[in-house]
């Protein structure tokens, strides 16, 4: 008699869910330490991974240029080289303009506030006193207490703003990991074709064709919704910051460069960037007058309201499907396990999660089900 192979066994199948388990409540229970190994293995791999995240992001840009503006040259093999390029130095242009234009208005900010810093004081003791919470305290005391709260403020100022110039001082090494990205990119980039077209032979190597045409149907479909989000919440940010330096040119606010592109900017994080955006906005128009502060301050609420309930679900409704509550859950899971880069990349995990449900896992839990029931008609 021809023994039986161990998975055919009574007990195999009990084994192996058990294993499992154990398997499962070990990493659970020890899910930081794993994790941080796992980070720290990676971090070896850094530059690599920021060179393919550059490639992602310019890669649509360098096919704009190839499918529209170099598509009646004849160029050959080099439209497509010609296309990266371009595509890297208008990336480049465009941080430069950036730089030209916001940090001359942040280093005019901070000389304002050095500059005012007497006039503030005295704007908040008539404040205190208008209110009627200075009648309260003594004038001596009262100036002690203003004096006090507006220094230990300056200093805070003063001393982040000189670990921050040092952090930049100091950031040579990360610089060359950026310019070591950014060389990778353009290589992975220019060889694009040749290593999609290594990884559709690896996958039909060790698949059979069914099961790799599936896999590569699912690849594709997930890239579709990370360039879709990425144009989607450039394009969202984009609003948010144009809508912003409106309503600022209307109010006569200043700074309107610099504290709209803050806010565009940490609006690309969902949830939570619209509040950093309007703490540190508000900020920069506190060292110039109060008033503007306030202004903002409730500019900023009313523009994310109609951005949340309004452009939002209109700009990724079509293109991603997903649920609010799906993105809110995503947000806080994703942002507690991996942190900013989490909460980045909550709604197109949200986005994939939801079509992997809905277009493989319900199809084939409801056909196995139906297959079950017809088994079970065909038996009795």
């Amino acid at each position: 008699m021809k023994p039986r192979k161990l998975s055919e066994q009574k007990w195999f199948n009990g084994a192996v869910i058990a294993c499992i388990g154990v398997a499962f409540y070990v990493i659970l229970t020890h899910l930081s330490p794993i994790l941080a190994a796992v980070w720290r293995f990676l971090g070896n791999f850094k530059s690599i991974f920021v060179g393919i995240v550059f490639a992602y992001v310019i890669n649509p840009v360098a096919k704009f240029f190839y499918y529209r503006l170099f598509t009646k040259m004849a160029l050959g093999q080099k439209r497509w080289a010609l296309s990266v390029l371009l595509a890297f130095l208008t990336g480049f242009l465009a941080l430069a303009v950036l730089v030209v234009a916001l940090v001359p208005q942040l280093i005019q900010s901070i000389t304002l506030f050095s500059s005012n810093f007497e006039s503030y004081a005295d704007a908040l003791s008539g404040l205190l006193v208008t209110s009627g919470l200075g009648s309260l305290l003594p004038g001596e005391q009262l100036e002690t207490l203003t004096g006090n709260a507006l220094g230990a403020i300056q200093s805070f100022v003063v001393t982040n703003a000189g670990a921050i110039l040092n952090s930049a001082a100091n950031s040579g090494k990360q610089i060359l990991s950026t310019v070591i990205s950014l060389i990778l990119a353009v290589f992975f980039l220019l060889n694009k074709k040749t290593a999609l077209n290594g990884v559709r032979r690896l996958v039909r190597a060790f698949l059979r064709q069914e099961a790799a045409q599936e896999l590569l149907s699912f690849l594709l479909r997930c890239d579709t919704i990370l360039v879709s989000y990425l144009g989607q919440t450039l394009l969202d940010a984009l609003i948010v910051g144009g809508i912003n330096a409106l309503v600022m040119l209307l109010f006569g606010m200043p700074y309107i460069g610099l504290v709209s592109v803050v806010v565009a900017v940490t609006n690309l994080v969902p949830n939570f960037g619209p509040v950093i955006g309007g703490v540190v906005g508000g900020f920069i128009l506190l060292m110039a007058k109060p008033w503007y502060a306030l202004v903002f301050l409730i500019l900023t609420v009313l523009l994310q309201a109609a951005d949340a309930y309004l452009l939002k679900p209109t700009l990724f409704s079509n293109s991603l499907g997903v649920s609010g509550l799906l993105i809110l859950v995503a947000s806080i899971l994703f942002g507690n396990l991996f942190g900013i880069l989490g909460v980045l990349l909550a709604i197109p995990a949200a986005a994939i999660l939801s079509f992997v449900y809905n277009e493989y896992f319900l199809p084939r839990q409801e056909m196995r089900m139906r297959e079950a029931e017809s088994a079970a008609e065909s038996q009795s």
